[in-house]
């Protein structure tokens, strides 16, 4: 069931109220019993739940394998490192 927002229009008070889509809307403010009108809210546009993400948390143990695999072949520096200086040309 969805939360609808409201505001009271004599006394600006704004409140929420969970109801079924059928109900009818709230009409009186609670407050001081003048009228209500619904506000129009952009609503959720989506909701996390657990831990993390799709992608980390239900991907098949074969998937999660292949890419701890991948991650250490990218992690490990490579024996010929092309940023470092030959001794030879080092005193130059």
């Amino acid at each position: 069931m969805p939360t609808y927002q409201y505001r009271c229009t004599k006394c600006g008070n704004e409140f929420e109220k969970f109801q079924s889509i059928s109900d009818d809307p709230v009409k009186v403010c609670p407050d001081c019993k003048g009228y209500t009108e619904r506000i129009i809210t952009g609503g959720v546009g989506f909701v996390l739940k657990g831990s993390g993400f799709y992608s980390t948390d239900y991907r098949t143990d074969s998937y999660k394998k292949g890419e701890k695999k991948d991650s250490k072949d990218v992690a490990a520096p490579s024996k010929t490192d092309s940023t470092s200086v030959p001794s030879a040309e080092a005193g130059k």
